[in-house]
């Protein structure tokens, strides 16, 4: 009589793990607060003092001049506010056009963070200080000392920038407005509420509406057919 073979056991594939979602909700809570703290850091930091220097005018003699970031240049303030719309406009869409505003709000730090580095280097708001106090187009300040706002403005910028990177890497697995709408298919059908005994016009209306006022359950009145 004949052995019969052993069949060795098929191995079982382990199932893959389900996607966590710790990553999404990290990604979404570090982008906003990244977010949301760069651009408070550079409209703030943009209002500060950037530069000082000192005009001589006649008459008057030698006058201390300051400049801040806004009178240097806005562009910092200016896109600190689109990235804020762009962080808020990511929730309000989905796909390729949470890729765009994504992409938006990271080039506004970009641009935030250049902004404020050819800045720190500009006086021409304070020859124009000069200028105007002298009265002579030509006039120009010394002594000029800076200060590190324009720096601690780059550093919001720069946080906008990684806000925005994160958007475009993990954007995709964040929630967006109405998800919860959308997941539970639409909205509820209305229950119809049956017809009260002790109210004749609601009798009235459910037979308007071809119910039985008398079923249990609201039911729809039978029809005669023939």
């Amino acid at each position: 009589m004949g052995g019969v073979s052993a069949v060795p056991p098929t191995p079982q594939t382990p199932a893959e793990p389900a996607p966590s979602r710790g990553g999404g909700r990290r990604s979404l809570a570090a982008a906003l607060l990244l977010g949301a703290l760069g651009a408070t850091v550079v409209l703030i930091a943009s209002g500060q003092i950037w530069a000082s220097g000192t005009a001589t005018v006649a008459g008057i003699g030698a006058k201390t001049l300051d400049a801040d970031g806004q009178s240097i240049t806005g562009a910092p303030a200016a896109l600190a506010i689109v990235g804020l719309a762009a962080l808020v406009a990511i929730f309000a869409v989905r796909r390729a056009g949470r890729v765009l505003v994504s992409a938006l709000l990271a080039l506004s730090g970009a641009g935030a963070v250049a902004a404020a580095l050819i800045g720190a280097g500009d006086h021409a708001a304070l020859d124009e200080q000069a200028a105007k106090l002298s009265g002579d187009l030509a006039a120009t300040v010394t002594d000029i000392t800076r200060t590190g706002w324009p720096y601690v403005t780059a550093f919001g910028g720069l946080l906008l920038l990684v806000a925005g990177l994160l958007a475009l890497r993990f954007g995709g697995k964040w929630p967006g407005m109405g998800g919860r709408y959308e997941r539970e298919g639409g909205p509820r059908a209305r229950t119809r509420r049956p017809a009260d005994p002790e109210r004749p016009e609601e009798l009235w209306k459910a037979l308007d509406r071809g119910e039985d006022p008398t079923a249990p359950d609201g039911g729809r009145a039978p029809t005669r057919e023939g």
